[in-house]
């Protein structure tokens, strides 16, 4: 069955934002997709009708086993293509999202398995998050939030918690990325922000709200 583009915005929309709560409500996801409540519930009665969802009054809607497999194929397909521009095109990793986007509506499925195949079958996509596999199935990564790394653990940046603009930007400009070896050297009470060193270079500090959006995997 294939779906439109603005069907599958919204089964990923709603696949992300049960990551966080397991019951999403019609005003979160119109917030989520900058959209008005009574087309959020146009849609909803579509993709119902079409055995995507569970809904229960009052409790808010889920994705049935059969919305979920086609929402990890989409994210699929973005975060692979999101490699593909990182990898081959050389994009820098705050470049790609809207174009993968875009790319996360092709419908051929031998495209997908055939660019898979090229990249060599990535685990994680430039950002750190985890492809989903052609069964849907996704390696966790063993990460703690920057914030909780003790102090002179030594560790490596695998995972960021946004992909704003804003933020890839600011830690291109502290030449923090996926693989950055780190280490936590101070942390201060008055304002919650850390003093970082990032391999043998000069240490510097950095905000809690950066530091907060930066996830890493202790060596």
């Amino acid at each position: 069955m294939n779906f439109t583009s603005s069907e599958e915005n919204y089964i990923k929309a709603i696949y992300h934002l049960q990551q966080a709560d397991a019951n999403v409500t019609t005003n979160e996801l119109a917030a989520e997709l900058q959209t008005k409540p009574a087309s959020v519930t146009d849609m909803l009665k579509k993709l119902k009708a079409k055995k995507l969802l569970n809904y229960e009054r009052y409790q808010g809607f889920t994705l049935s086993n059969q919305g979920k497999q086609i929402a990890l194929g989409i994210v699929r397909k973005h975060r692979l293509w999101e490699f593909f521009l990182v990898d081959k095109l050389k994009f820098g990793w705050d470049e790609v999202h809207a174009v993968a986007e875009e790319l996360e509506h092709i419908s051929s499925s031998l495209l997908v398995e055939r660019l898979d195949a090229f990249l060599e079958h990535p685990k994680f996509d430039p950002h750190g998050d985890p492809i989903p596999d052609v069964h849907g199935k996704m390696e966790s990564n063993r990460q703690v939030n920057l914030i909780d790394l003790p102090i002179n653990k030594k560790a490596e940046v695998c995972a960021v918690g946004s992909q704003s603009t804003e933020l890839l930007e600011l830690l291109k400009h502290s030449n923090i990325s996926i693989g950055t070896k780190i280490e936590v050297k101070k942390k201060f009470t008055f304002d919650h922000s850390l003093e970082i060193k990032l391999g043998n270079k000069v240490a510097f500090t950095i905000s809690q709200q950066l530091a907060q959006a930066l996830f890493v995997k202790p060596l």
